[in-house]
């Protein structure tokens, strides 16, 4: 891979430890018709690459099955743990999965911090054939006259940042590097790719806690942050307080193909 990729950003990748709690509280779950979809095959050992907090993998938890999470953070990993999930402190290209096989390899949020090609062949150890490789992200901007009074401020006090109206075209490039990874690995069948549409409301203390929790908002100096988040408050309590983003959640699918004979 080229140089400036995200995953090489190992500042902005392991980041999110420091606001764990917030993290935890403050970013979006996942709607529960791809979670349906993840256990539809009767996955029963899931391995949670990124885990984060445990968002992707308690839901599966509780649905019966088997979950060890891999998570670089270990400030992350203890939020995930007390969720009942079992952790392994790795970055997952360099994790060893030993013997061991799952049915279900997922990852919510985490695999643009991830080399595509090699944890697409960490992938491929790591499942059983005919297990399946799910790499998820959550998409949605705000509505186009939120992103109106948004843009500007983030032009004016950020402008090397991340934009407020980039976020959909952002995941676009990465589920189209994902879906290039899983394929030249000549590990799966073609990747699939589908989405779960899904709505949420936010209030202005809301978006902005979950902004808090970004990477590009956690790399600015922490001056420069509140006078952001300050203005981007003012401008949301201006337009009444609260908005509803649509969201789609965009799933990344293949097969494990049966293992090549020496």
């Amino acid at each position: 891979m080229s140089a400036g990729e995200l995953f090489e950003d190992r500042s902005r990748a392991e980041s999110f430890g420091a606001v764990a709690e917030l993290y935890e509280r403050s970013r979006p779950s996942y709607p529960s018709a791809l979670i349906e979809a993840l256990v539809g095959a009767g996955a029963r050992d899931v391995l949670d690459v990124g885990c984060g907090t445990g968002k992707a993998g308690a839901p599966l938890l509780e649905r019966g099955c088997s979950v060890l999470g891999v998570e670089v953070d270990a400030r992350m990993a203890e939020v995930a743990r007390a969720k009942g999930l079992e952790v392994e402190v790795a970055r997952f290209e360099l994790w060893d999965p030993g013997p061991r096989r799952f049915d279900l390899l997922i990852s919510g949020q985490a695999w643009h911090w991830i080399d595509p090609q090699a944890g697409a062949a960490k992938a491929a150890a790591a499942l059983r054939e005919g297990g399946r490789i799910c790499l998820f992200w959550n998409r949605g901007d705000p509505p186009e006259h939120v992103r109106e009074r948004l843009v500007p401020i983030y032009d004016r006090l950020a402008p090397e940042g991340e934009s407020e109206t980039s976020a959909l075209e952002r995941r676009g490039r990465v589920v189209r590097k994902t879906v290039a990874g899983i394929d030249r690995s000549g590990e799966f069948g073609p990747a699939e790719v589908s989405a779960f549409p899904w709505s949420q409301v936010y209030t202005t203390e809301a978006w902005l806690e979950a902004r808090r929790t970004r990477s590009g908002h956690l790399s600015l100096e922490p001056q420069r942050r509140e006078r952001l988040l300050e203005a981007v408050g003012d401008a949301i309590e201006a337009l009444g307080g609260s908005f509803e983003v649509q969201y789609e959640t965009v799933l990344v699918s293949a097969v494990r193909l049966a293992r090549r004979l020496a």
